[in-house]
């Protein structure tokens, strides 16, 4: 299910040109840390697209690395790592999700949540104003919006 809200995520977001180091690179999901996915991730995204540009999954063992990536997943295993690896992305046309509590408020731009056993997420609209990316008004509508400092607005 995850799998498919990341897809869906790339497609409800405009990356800026600059995001990319060409016009003929791929779209990279990076998954930062120890990974949840296994190989789902890879059978459920092998051959899309995202607007013109193929997608890649990468896996990364430094954070330095998601630089290159569009949407870096930062996984449970970096949770002691949170704030370093959202300073060294500030102003990174990159969107980081994750799954730790309090990841968006800490300044995640969308944490993945549990409601009811139902897979919901959370955006930190200050996360998606220092990423310079532009999230669909549809996407924003279907989240729970947060603040750096942890207070709620609207959703």
């Amino acid at each position: 299910m995850k799998t498919a809200f990341l897809f869906n995520f790339a497609k409800f977001i405009d990356w800026p040109a600059s995001s990319f180091s060409g016009p003929q690179s791929p779209f990279t999901i990076c998954v930062l840390g120890q990974d949840p996915f296994g190989n789902i991730l890879d059978d459920t995204l092998l051959g899309k697209i995202v607007g013109i540009r193929p997608l890649v999954i990468r896996r990364l063992k430094e954070k330095n690395e998601a630089r290159s990536c569009q949407m870096v997943f930062v996984s449970p295993s970096e949770s002691a790592h949170l704030s370093e690896i959202f300073a060294s992305l500030q102003r990174a046309n990159v969107l980081l999700v994750g799954e730790t509590t309090g990841f968006a408020a800490s300044g995640g731009t969308i944490e993945f949540t549990l409601d009811d056993n139902h897979v919901r997420f959370t955006i930190n609209t200050d996360s998606v104003d220092r990423s310079g990316l532009k999230f669909s008004s549809k996407l924003l509508a279907l989240a729970k919006l947060v603040h750096d400092e942890g207070h709620s607005k609207g959703g």
